[in-house]
């Protein structure tokens, strides 16, 4: 590893994110200081326009602001309907014409350039996303409020006093009005053709009696909503005939609000399973073809089509299949890859049990990864996260539908740290093998270190921080499950195979989703193919085949976004020859927050011209 070279340590603190993009000084002459007073004075204009144009998107939603760690509107919801719709379009448009009539991009700094083209592409994506706005599943299995509500408050709603408990209160009963607005949305979507495949319903229908299931609703251990508003009421400092007046609120609202909306929707969830199709791709809905393409671009970032992501997923499937092949040699299997994936099915010796010690056992080996992996960043980063992280099981009353893995960023005040969520429903689809993998892609180096530092870039504006590009984060959480084999870690070849399994599970994501999409494969053919490729259950092939039919167009983003991250070190190593230092070229990657994969590759080529 070379020494931190000058371009590191030259940075002025007020300039640190914008190192990678800086152009060099101007020469030194009568007219600069003029000029650099014109460029501050704009930069101030811009930065004073997006910290407004931020906090008018986070007055529009409160569990944006809540997510933030603000309490603002801290007992609403956001509505569900074309008026909010049309309002979340007007404010784009108006805060369009705003930025383009009043600043000045010329006489912007790099930065200031890059957060106007950013906010600029921002909402020309929320005006373009208008026309699809009843394509959306609003509710599934993945996504769906029955989920989302309870997971909202008992993760997100922090109570620090009386007012946030009454807050919580005020949010569990406006649960019938959220569902209600949900249920016209989607019977307007199913008017216009737009429906969620057959095999959602019964999730929707199985999560939400799970959150109604227990006291105050029946007989049992307290409700998950139950247990959670109990426990934060017991931890306020105020006396008990207050918090009795509070439990007494927030039974009353379980009762008389949360139980007759959940009882409407699975009602409903139950007659909806009866009308929809089994078809799953998104090449069924109206303009079909249209709409994939759109979320293809969204989503990746790029202009690839379904014919060339496709090509991609097949060409990448082929290559790690060879990786494979050779540590199954190493490890001395005799047999063909099919066999190998069976016999790693099958080993107990790969599984913790399933039982709560063995998940016990789970999350502490998960989050002794992550500890360890933070003592090395040394090795590989200048630039740190200060927030913390924690890993948790996926609650009981969403694990049977939530994904394998998955990561809620910490709050903007450092209250409420990362999370990394591992689901153990059933242990036999969460291996030893692949632990390691899943632990720096979630935790550290992965989403949490990526998404923590842009919080924490106090340099940039905050649509920036708290902004995300779906190539660029997760391409981002699949390099960053690489890092630690140049540290020697995945030193159990059986480890270094399950790293290439999570690898081969985003290649073949590129495969089955514009398979399922665009090529009208059948959620059959869509399971086999991961049975044929990964060491994976039916079970959890179904779930990952069920999760890409609700989501279209999302998983693409993994594995284009790494190849863009792993192209442009490769052409930095290239260029800069012992000047290299990959901590540096991550510090390029990282210091400017979430960007679309062609800025980034600006991003890096500035940096390169730097260096040089």
């Amino acid at each position: 590893m070379n020494r931190i070279q000058p371009f590191a340590i030259a940075c002025a603190a007020a300039l640190l994110t914008a190192c990678a993009a800086n152009p060099a000084a101007p020469p030194t002459t009568a007219a600069a200081p003029a000029a650099t007073a014109a460029v501050q004075d704009e930069n101030a204009r811009a930065q004073a326009f997006f910290e407004k144009a931020f906090d008018e998107r986070v007055a529009a939603s409160p569990e944006f602001a809540s997510q933030l760690g603000f309490k603002t509107r801290y007992g609403e919801w956001s509505p569900i309907t074309e008026d909010k719709e049309l309002a979340d379009q007007g404010l784009a448009r108006a805060q369009l014409e705003e930025l383009t009539s009043t600043i000045d991009r010329s006489k912007l700094d790099a930065q200031g350039r890059l957060s106007y083209e950013i906010f600029i592409d921002n909402a020309q994506r929320t005006l373009e996303g208008y026309h699809w706005r009843y394509h959306r599943y609003v509710i599934d299995q993945m996504n769906g409020l029955q989920s989302q509500v309870p997971a909202f408050l008992i993760n997100t709603h922090r109570v620090d006093s009386v007012s946030d408990a009454e807050a919580y209160v005020a949010r569990l009963d406006g649960v019938p009005k959220r569902f209600d607005e949900a249920l016209a949305w989607l019977e307007t979507a199913e008017r216009r053709g737009v429906m969620a495949p057959k095999f959602v319903y019964p999730y929707v229908a199985s999560d939400a009696r799970n959150v109604i299931t227990g006291a105050p609703f029946g007989p049992g251990e307290d409700s998950p909503l139950w247990a959670d508003f109990q426990a934060k009421v017991a931890a306020l400092t105020v006396d008990d005939a207050r918090k009795q007046v509070l439990l007494g609120a927030g039974h009353k609202a379980l009762l008389t609000s949360v139980l007759p909306a959940y009882q409407k929707l699975i009602r409903w969830a139950e007659q909806a399973e009866k009308r929809a199709s089994t078809d799953d791709g998104v090449w069924k809905l109206p303009e079909g073809g249209k709409y994939y393409d759109f979320l293809l671009a969204r989503y990746t970032t790029t202009s690839l089509t379904a014919t060339q992501i496709h090509e991609l997923g097949l060409a990448e499937v082929a290559r790690i299949r060879g990786e494979m092949t050779a540590i199954m040699q190493k490890v001395g299997f005799k047999g063909d890859l099919k066999a190998f994936f069976e016999s790693l099915r099958q080993d107990p010796r790969f599984y913790y049990p399933d039982t709560p010690e063995g998940k016990a056992a789970y999350l502490a080996e998960a989050t002794r990864l992550i500890d360890n992996m933070r003592s090395r960043l040394p090795e590989l980063f200048l630039t740190l996260p200060k927030a913390p992280i924690v890993v948790k099981a996926v609650e009981p009353f969403r694990e049977k539908s939530a994904g394998k893995a998955f990561y809620q960023r910490p709050s903007a005040d450092g209250k409420r740290p990362g999370i990394y969520y591992a689901n153990l429903y059933r242990m036999a689809d969460m291996p030893k093998y692949e632990m390691e993998a899943l632990a720096y892609h979630e935790g550290i180096p992965g989403h949490h270190m990526q998404l923590a530092i842009a919080g924490e870039l106090e340099a940039l504006p905050r649509f920036r921080r708290f902004g995300g590009f779906t190539a660029y984060s997760e391409g981002w959480g699949l390099y960053t499950e690489r890092l630690p084999k140049e540290l020697g870690l995945y030193a159990d070849p059986y480890s270094d195979f399950g790293r290439l399994t999570m690898e081969m599970t985003r290649a073949v994501r590129l495969v089955v989703d514009t398979g399922l999409h665009a090529r009208r494969w059948t959620r059959e053919q869509v399971i086999q193919y991961h049975l044929d490729n990964l060491p994976m259950t039916v079970d959890a092939a179904t779930k990952a085949t069920e999760r890409y039919i609700v989501m279209p167009g999302q998983a693409t983003a993994y594995t284009v976004g790494m190849l863009k991250i792993v192209e442009l070190r490769e052409r930095a190593r290239q260029a800069l020859g012992p000047r290299f230092d990959l901590r540096e070229f991550h510090d390029a990657v990282l210091r400017s927050g979430a960007l679309p994969l062609s800025v980034l590759e600006r991003q890096v080529d500035t940096w390169i011209a730097q260096k040089k």
